[in-house]
């Protein structure tokens, strides 16, 4: 059984994990509800905005970001996670996803270039990706990004995708990120971002005569799909920012909950130790007085 200095060793020490925990458990909280703040500004904002493109397109009306290429050889993979740990499995879930893809792409025989985006997923693909015999290209321009998501580095990241798809040297581009659902939930989320997944609301006969569009329909749409690309992915950076604080502050509530019960079962150990110390103190005094 350990010393009565060693258990109040133990309390002291678990004491100030539990200070930090609970400190950290604060901030990541604080975060979590700036970045939901974040997330309700821009969502109204990017619903409409595809609803307007939505509208616009029909007829034979077409845009070379939302026209899928015949033949899929090449696709860039945008990956976010976090800048740091301590978020329960956030970082591994996406790491392992991202595996996975990659490893499915390199049996269809495409070639993948990644956007990590978050220090440990970095860290993890540029070590993996030495042992590829150059197969795996990894662009790192972006690794600090989502730490605070902006919409400049997001609509950076977005347009130089669109060039690398207009210009033929990708046939696609997918996203995978954690999704907030709500503080004890976060969804994997693997989904396309190029070609632009748009779908006309509108009909044909008089329900497309019912819009007028000036200049014209092409001319919306040129300038409205950069805008909406830049939007998703300003979007999806935001949702995994919320995820990763979420994450965080149920890892940091569940280490302070574990934290209290070990302090109690340490504060128990350590008064039952000092009751039997003063016991055998008693017994030895009792014995010393009867001889």
């Amino acid at each position: 059984m350990p010393s009565l200095k060693e258990i109040k060793g133990r309390i002291a020490s678990v004491g100030g994990t539990l200070k930090i925990t609970s400190a950290m458990k604060l901030v990541a909280s604080a975060k979590l509800h700036k970045a939901q703040a974040a997330i309700e500004g821009a969502l109204p904002y990017q619903r409409q905005l595809e609803g307007i493109m939505r509208m616009a397109v029909g007829g034979t009306t077409q845009h070379p970001l939302c026209t899928p290429h015949g033949e899929r050889k090449a696709v860039a993979l945008i990956a976010i996670a976090s800048n740091t740990s301590l978020c329960g499995g956030y970082n591994a879930n996406v790491l392992r996803h991202t595996m996975a893809a990659l490893e499915q792409y390199r049996r269809e025989g495409l070639r993948v270039t990644v956007y990590a985006i978050g220090r440990k997923l970095d860290q993890a693909l540029v070590k993996w990706a030495r042992s590829q015999d150059g197969w795996l290209t990894p662009v790192r321009d972006y690794v600090e990004k989502g730490d605070k998501p902006a919409y400049a580095d997001a609509a950076d990241l977005a347009l130089s995708l669109a060039d690398d798809y207009a210009a033929g040297r990708i046939d696609g581009a997918e996203l995978i990120y954690m999704h907030f659902k709500s503080m004890a939930s976060q969804a994997l989320t693997h989904e396309t971002l190029l070609p632009l997944p748009l779908q006309s609301d509108a009909g044909s006969g008089e329900e497309e005569r019912a819009h007028i569009m000036e200049p014209s329909r092409e001319a919306l749409l040129e300038a409205l799909v950069p805008d909406s690309l830049a939007m998703k992915m300003y979007a999806v950076m935001l949702d995994a920012q919320a995820a990763e604080h979420a994450a965080r502050t149920v890892a940091m509530q569940t280490a302070t909950d574990n934290a209290n019960e070990l302090l109690d079962e340490l504060q128990i150990q350590y008064n039952k130790g000092r009751q039997a110390a003063i016991t055998a103190e008693l017994l030895d005094i009792v014995g010393g007085s009867m001889q």
